[in-house]
């Protein structure tokens, strides 16, 4: 699995004119999912995101995680993370997983997430034409894949 992180004041999804997703502080997290992602990547991906110290303490220094903090966060499922345009000028999507894997694989990773203790955890429309809004904080944006955890 593979997920951008940015840190966010605050972050907001809508769908056809609904705001379907709405987070104050803590993490706007885009994540994809390829064919060999299972339950496991998925929890390794959410104790990482949940305990990752990108959030300043007192001294300003990034020394907190969102559990930390108290943070909430906010699932995106983005298939376009694992583009391949390698070759030509039009992306090629055959790494990222179908959507009868993707679709279960972001759900445990949302229930991982909650499982690790953040409190908030809202989310888009899988499958869904999405308006993200993000009010990056810093800013702050991590790259994370679970090939490399």
């Amino acid at each position: 699995m593979r997920a951008i992180l940015q840190r966010v004041r605050r972050g907001a999804v809508t769908v056809d004119d609904q705001v379907v997703g709405y987070i104050g502080t803590g993490l706007v997290i885009l994540v994809g999912s390829t064919h060999d992602d299972g339950a496991a990547q998925a929890e390794v991906l959410a104790r990482k995101v949940a305990n990752l110290r990108i959030f300043e303490d007192e001294a300003g220094k990034m020394n907190l995680s969102a559990l930390d903090i108290g943070g909430e966060a906010l699932v995106i499922s983005q298939f376009t993370l694992y583009a391949d345009s390698r070759r030509g000028r039009r992306p090629s999507f055959t790494e990222a997983a179908q959507p009868e894997l993707a679709e279960p694989l972001i759900d445990h990773f949302m229930q991982a997430l909650r499982a690790e203790g953040v409190s908030h955890v809202a989310h888009g429309v899988f499958g869904a034409h999405m308006l993200v809004e993000i009010i990056n904080d810093g800013p702050v944006t991590i790259i994370l894949d679970t090939a490399e955890l």
